[in-house]
């Protein structure tokens, strides 16, 4: 299994230790910059998604990974840190028994008419409206 994370930042995450339990079986990229939708730079944040996805390229190349995690791909093809034909290109391009899993909220119709499989969550209500700060072992 291969994770990229294309948001979060540098910080342990609740994902990054779940999927520790899983040892050498699991190869873990943290490639985001943190929340960026606050962002001060945005030809930086373009750069890291851009760096986050040519690891994605040499990974999705790697035959012995079978499962490719993009954690929060699409919030950065949401704010448009990444070209969406050539992200879709790529995904629908991979090599026969690569399976992706793409998450975070407002996939682009593109990505979505390209996908094998969509689920999506719908939110009901999230505490950081009443303005709970993200929390360690929730958000994180």
């Amino acid at each position: 299994v291969g994770v990229v994370q294309f948001i979060k930042g540098a910080w342990q995450t609740g994902e990054q230790e779940a999927f520790a339990a899983f040892g050498d079986k699991v190869v873990w990229h943290t490639m985001g910059e943190g929340f960026t939708w606050e962002t001060q730079d945005l030809a930086r944040d373009r750069a890291a998604a851009a760096r986050a996805f040519a690891k994605v390229r040499e990974l999705m190349e790697d035959e012995t990974i079978a499962l490719l995690v993009l954690d929060e791909l699409n919030i950065a093809l949401r704010y448009d840190y990444l070209d969406l034909a050539e992200v879709v290109s790529a995904l629908t391009a991979r090599r026969p028994g690569l399976h992706v899993v793409v998450t975070g909220r407002n996939a682009k119709p593109e990505l979505i008419a390209a996908a094998d499989l969509v689920t999506e969550m719908g939110l009901v209500k999230h505490h950081f409206a009443a303005g709970v700060k993200a929390q360690a072992g929730i958000e994180f």
